[in-house]
């Protein structure tokens, strides 16, 4: 997999996208890291400069990502999980732990919404997910749809004009076959979730979820929808990496 380095310094931090991301979602990021702070973003799987899985399993995911944590030069790293990216970091962190000593969860998704699952739909779901993502004209309405959870100049569903539909898919199946959270409840570490005040109600209610799991977790809201690392660059950048 394709890695990112942002900054130079000894504390690491390993950064995972979310469903249509890159590792150039962590870029605003790299303006604001401190001197002693060094971020590597992964490009997962069929996702920007990183080539397709050779196996959609959780398996194969888990022993990757476990991997490619295994692989950075540190004792110790921070691992960031974007929306979905959450979900994989956690799932590769088992092969890891005690090596992360650190969770922080952004807008992060504990269950499958109804309205990503009709995406899975056999014949029907294929066709409404390349209306609303595949073509220009569906992208727009899309984002237009989703104005109450952005703000005015962010683009939702910009990045799915540059991703791998078929693997897109395939990833919406990857994250509906993890079932329950319940799977994480062995991995014991400080962990900070942020969201967006005006994200969607399923993250919201996700984060009830987080927090139910993991009741030492600590949640917080951001002044952002579903992007919190776009809108909300420098108050995340204060709260993740200059944490103490």
């Amino acid at each position: 997999m394709h890695l990112h380095r942002y900054g130079t310094g000894r504390r690491i931090f390993f950064g995972l996208h979310g469903w249509s991301g890159t590792h150039q979602t962590f870029a605003p990021f790299a303006s604001h890291l401190p001197a002693d702070v060094s971020l590597f973003a992964v490009d997962l799987p069929a996702s920007g400069l990183s080539p397709r899985p050779t196996e959609w399993s959780l398996e194969w995911f888990e022993k990757a990502l476990g991997e490619v944590m295994a692989s950075l030069p540190c004792e110790r790293l921070t691992l960031i999980g974007n929306c979905s990216g959450a979900l994989l970091g956690l799932l590769g962190a088992a092969r890891v732990m005690p090596r992360v000593e650190r969770f922080v969860l952004l807008d992060p998704f504990a269950y499958t919404p109804w309205y990503f699952r009709l995406f899975l739909v056999p014949l029907l779901g294929e066709m409404a997910y390349y209306s609303s993502f595949a073509n220009p004209l569906g992208r727009w309405l899309t984002n237009l749809s989703l104005a109450k959870h952005r703000q005015d100049a962010t683009d939702l569903t910009e990045s799915f004009g540059r991703v791998d539909h078929a693997a897109a898919l395939r990833y919406l199946k990857l994250f509906d076959s993890m079932g329950s959270i319940e799977r994480f409840r062995a991995l014991v570490a400080p962990t900070d979730i942020y969201f967006g005040a005006r994200t969607f109600a399923a993250v919201k209610s996700s984060v009830t979820m987080w927090q139910s799991l993991w009741p030492h977790a600590t949640a917080q809201a951001v002044d952002a929808g579903h992007l919190p690392i776009e809108e909300a660059t420098a108050q995340l950048s204060r709260r993740i990496f200059c944490h103490s």
